[in-house]
């Protein structure tokens, strides 16, 4: 069995809630968890790991609590935070080889564990160059790697393709789908498209709080019928963006074309559009007063 779960996990800086009562049940897959920066994410992701103590609330191993695992614990768990640490004198190589020291990983195994991961993530040709020559993508793999070193069943990834391009964000997105087996990942991002394709279940997170969760053909059910495509007078275009949530905008032969998420048809010349994971994502996030 492989199964974390969380009861009621909180966590407060005096009278505010960074995280407020968030229960849920993961098993082998990928979690794609979507937020906006600022909604609690990262500080989740850091109790999830055990690098903060909740001020309420319980996670479980299995049936255990984690705080009793101890060390346990920590060796089924693979971590890659939002501010990747290195040494930029190092070698992919012997930043691997370090850091498989300090997780008490026996030498012949870990010169094992590095090659194998350094191919995994694309780097076996790169090994030998130290990283501050490498791009901002070959270090997040790099990260990836790191995680993956004693194996883990557990891997949490917080930003991980922040500052990538889109190359980069795709390879990324691949390798993160073939770990994705034998694993629970949880990959946090605001990026709509990072976890689109490769997520087993989506979990919506605002202001500390869970608001859903659901596999993408569930999220896309929930926004049928509030997507709407229409087409405006350019000259009209601020007013009605400044009315309602525009998820798209282009210019036409024909006019602007807006695409807007609403409760209600928006203007009687709009026409009900198919939802993708992007509108899902602005139907929950909408400002305050946005909602028709």
């Amino acid at each position: 069995m492989l199964e974390l779960t969380l009861e009621g996990v909180t966590k407060k800086y005096g009278s505010r809630a960074a995280v407020n009562g968030i229960s849920m049940k993961l098993t082998r897959g990928v979690y794609g968890l979507l937020g906006a920066n600022g909604s609690g994410k990262t500080t989740l992701l850091r109790i999830i790991c055990g690098i903060l103590e909740a001020t309420e609330g319980r996670i479980l191993y299995d049936g255990t609590e984690v705080g009793k695992l101890g060390p346990e614990y920590r060796r089924i768990l693979g971590y890659l935070p939002q501010d990747f640490g290195y040494y930029p004198e190092f070698t992919a190589k012997r930043f691997l080889l370090y850091l498989a020291a300090l997780k008490a990983i026996p030498r012949r195994q870990a010169e094992e564990k590095a090659e194998e991961l350094l191919k995994k993530v694309g780097l076996e040709s790169d090994k030998g160059r130290k990283i501050k020559t490498f791009s901002g993508g070959m270090i997040r793999r790099l990260g990836i790697a790191q995680a993956l070193l004693n194996d883990p069943e557990i891997l949490i990834l917080d930003e991980p393709t922040a500052g990538l391009d889109p190359k980069e964000r795709i390879r990324f997105r691949n390798i993160i789908s073939s770990l994705s087996r034998d694993r629970i990942i949880i990959l946090s991002t605001h990026i709509v498209s990072d976890v689109e394709y490769i997520a087993d279940e989506i979990l919506l997170m605002k202001a500390g709080e869970l608001l859903t969760t659901g596999d993408i053909d569930h999220m896309l059910e929930r926004a049928r019928g509030k997507v709407w495509e229409c087409y405006v007078c350019p000259e009209d275009t601020e007013k009605y963006q400044a009315r309602f949530s525009v998820s798209n905008l282009r210019n036409t032969e024909q006019g602007v074309r807006l695409r807007i998420v609403s409760d209600m048809r928006p203007l009687e010349t709009a026409v009900p559009a198919d939802p993708d994971l992007e509108d899902v994502y602005l139907y929950y996030f909408r400002e305050e007063g946005e909602h028709d």
